[in-house]
């Protein structure tokens, strides 16, 4: 990089926090407000490291399986959603759940339902081990095969040929999907898509943008956490958008200014579930070094926002109700969502 370059950064929007990320990290702090800590929360409310620790500090509790709640407390399922056993299990514990599944993850659990009772076979195309593919797998596993990508679909099996349906892991790639969906329909030609994309808004929209943006840098960073699939994926489509370099940072500290060098555009965007904070760092280490001309290429708006978890909605609605009549609140179960014991 020589003194006389010009250097600027493209800011990517779309970006950040998606509705589904947003209602649900919300979910979290509100329930900590309206029943105290702790609140515990079935596997990271969302893939990033900062959030995460922010609810720590609150006053959240993460753990990896339900048994980990004490019975009789609150727990909040995250945004990827969880399969109907996980359900049984707190109404086993006699937990107080509430469900901050995102409603497009929601939308694909339906689906498969409907189709696994019309008795299709179900090719679900996602990454083996993802939070949101273990749930939705559950919800038919006796008709779900997954497909982990194109080189997978020659691995399976269908009993008719003539009643096959595939879905999707809403936070894949757009192309990476379709490159899958074709392979299965070389395979299956009487395939059935799902009625409406599977791939959510949110990604799709971070991707076109980076994508644009990607064409004129000659490095992009995106901000996100390396569990975070829909941010790995961004990574990978700025790479085959025509940048010369792409890295994934939770932090501006993780920059090496070793990618600087011959750079004068830098590309930045961040994934669905990484708050504004984040970049704001990213852009201010990068003002530090030379960086400090933003432009902001956005291809397209976002204005859909999701309602919060009816169970956080009827609980904060009493409390509302209460206040107005200058009466003590009397919620659900003395403060918990119905259900629960404590």
């Amino acid at each position: 990089m020589t003194a006389t370059s010009a250097r600027r950064v493209l800011l990517a929007a779309p970006r950040g926090y998606c509705a589904g990320v947003d209602r649900a990290v919300i979910a979290v702090e509100k329930a900590l407000e309206q029943y105290g800590a702790p609140i515990y929360v079935r596997k990271e409310i969302v893939h990033n490291k900062y959030v995460v620790q922010t609810l720590e500090k609150k006053g959240a509790i993460f753990v990896d399986e339900t048994e980990e709640v004490p019975e009789g407390s609150i727990v909040i399922f995250s945004a990827h959603g969880v399969a109907p056993v996980v359900h049984e299990e707190a109404a086993t514990r006699k937990l107080a759940t509430i469900d901050a599944t995102c409603p497009l993850v929601t939308k694909v659990h339906k689906e498969a339902v409907r189709f696994a009772k019309e008795d299709y076979d179900i090719l679900l195309i996602g990454h083996e081990g993802h939070e949101e593919v273990i749930g939705t797998s559950g919800e038919a596993p006796e008709h779900i095969t997954l497909v982990d990508g194109p080189d997978d679909v020659k691995n399976v099996e269908v009993r008719d040929e003539s009643k096959v349906v595939w879905l999707s892991q809403t936070t894949l790639s757009v192309d990476e999907t379709m490159e899958t969906v074709d392979a299965l329909k070389e395979r299956f030609p009487r395939l059935i898509s799902p009625p409406s994309d599977d791939i959510c808004y949110a990604t799709q929209n971070r991707q076109t943008a980076i994508k644009q943006v990607a064409a004129e840098s000659d490095l992009v960073i995106v901000v996100g956490s390396k569990n975070s699939s829909n941010s790995v994926r961004l990574v990978e489509v700025a790479l085959g958008a025509g940048a010369k370099a792409g890295h994934l940072v939770d932090y501006a500290s993780e920059i090496d200014e070793a990618w600087l060098e011959g750079v004068s555009t830098v590309g930045v965007t961040s994934g669905a579930s990484v708050p504004d904070v984040l970049v704001e760092g990213v852009l201010e280490w990068l003002a530090e070094r030379g960086f400090g001309d933003v432009e902001v290429v956005q291809p397209m708006q976002e204005s859909l926002t999701f309602s919060l978890p009816k169970e956080l909605r009827r609980d904060l609605r009493a409390e509302a109700a209460a206040a107005a009549v200058g009466q003590p609140e009397t919620p659900a179960v003395a403060g918990r969502p119905e259900g629960s014991q404590r």
